[in-house]
């Protein structure tokens, strides 16, 4: 099973609804339980099927693969409380620390480099990678639309890495990139802001692809 913790935003539906019809079983986490409990619901009801569940932060824990998928702010506080739970597992951190604002929207400077290193030393005894940035949660909660992108994934564990670009290509026409160590998330968050001041510009949903 695949469980997001803060999986009711945006980004964290999309990715559940994708993975979801890719076949693999869901659980969509949220501070508040019935809040996750009713957007598990919602997603089943759209895919007419019983992939998903949902209920609080910390049920969601439990699982071996979690995606964080909290806004910035919340992050440290919540893996704080979940660490005892998240030791040795395998985590996805799909944020991008952002701030928006009338004139634009622009990248968060973070003290430990980047929002998946800030993950990492947080859960020192986990295998933190860097994924899912820079897809369209607009375009991935359309479950008819096609997501032709490339999707940069960082990690320091080979294994994990692997897993999570397997995971990636579970969504039809997704491929997967790998993006070195975990210390070039920097630049793979950062890209967001410019993607997210673009679609603002032209009233697109963009994304990215690498081409040689």
């Amino acid at each position: 099973m695949i469980s997001f913790i803060g999986g009711t935003g945006p980004e964290g539906r999309g990715l559940a609804l994708r993975f979801a019809l890719a076949g693999e079983k869901v659980f969509i986490g949220s501070r508040d339980s019935a809040r996750g409990i009713e957007v598990a619901e919602k997603l089943n009801d759209l895919l007419h099927t019983n992939f998903i569940e949902g209920g609080g932060n910390e049920e969601a824990s439990h699982a071996d693969t979690i995606v964080i998928a909290t806004p910035y702010q919340a992050q440290k506080d919540i893996l704080q409380s979940l660490k005892p739970n998240l030791n040795h597992k395998t985590i996805i951190n799909v944020i991008a620390p952002l701030t928006f604002s009338k004139s634009g929207i622009k990248a968060i400077s973070v003290k430990d480099g980047s929002a998946a290193l800030e993950c990492q030393k947080i859960l020192s005894n986990s295998l933190v990678v860097s994924a899912f940035n820079n897809i369209s949660a607009h375009d991935l909660l359309k479950k008819d639309k096609k997501i032709d992108c490339d999707v940069i994934v960082c990690g320091n564990d080979p294994n994990s890495k692997k897993t999570v670009m397997n995971l990636a290509e579970k969504i039809h026409q997704v491929r997967s990139i790998d993006g070195g160590g975990l210390e070039n998330s920097k630049y793979v968050e950062d890209l967001t802001a410019l993607l997210l001041n673009i679609n603002k510009i032209y009233n697109w949903h963009s994304s990215i692809k690498i081409t040689s």
